[in-house]
């Protein structure tokens, strides 16, 4: 797996962390803007997957407490982009691994 791919995905989790969360993309800073390695990067990325997991098993429990403030679409949809964005962290993950075997295949 190349550097630009990579950088892709981790992109693409950064959109859709700021499209869960209600951001714009404009205010979050680029990689390259704020000087952060991979692994700070790689690891915000995490904080932010298990973030919006946290907050969409809170509002799923919010409304099996019977909460009149939240509605069960809006817990659906909050459940969806958290499995989503866990799926995205499987899949970079498994592209990592498969990066560090090949790497690691090209020792000799």
């Amino acid at each position: 797996m190349s550097a630009p791919a990579i950088q892709a995905a981790l992109q693409q989790m950064q959109a859709l962390s700021t499209q869960a969360s209600g951001q714009g993309a404009a205010s979050q800073p680029s990689l390259t803007e704020t000087g952060g390695s991979f692994a700070g990067e790689l690891q915000a990325s995490l904080g932010r997957i298990n973030q919006m997991q946290q907050t969409a098993n809170q509002q799923a429990m919010s409304f099996q407490a019977g909460d009149p403030n939240v509605a069960l679409n809006d817990v659906m949809i909050d459940m969806q982009k958290a499995s989503v964005s866990f799926d995205m962290g499987v899949q970079v993950r498994n592209r990592l691994v498969t990066a560090y075997k090949e790497i690691m295949g090209l020792q000799v």
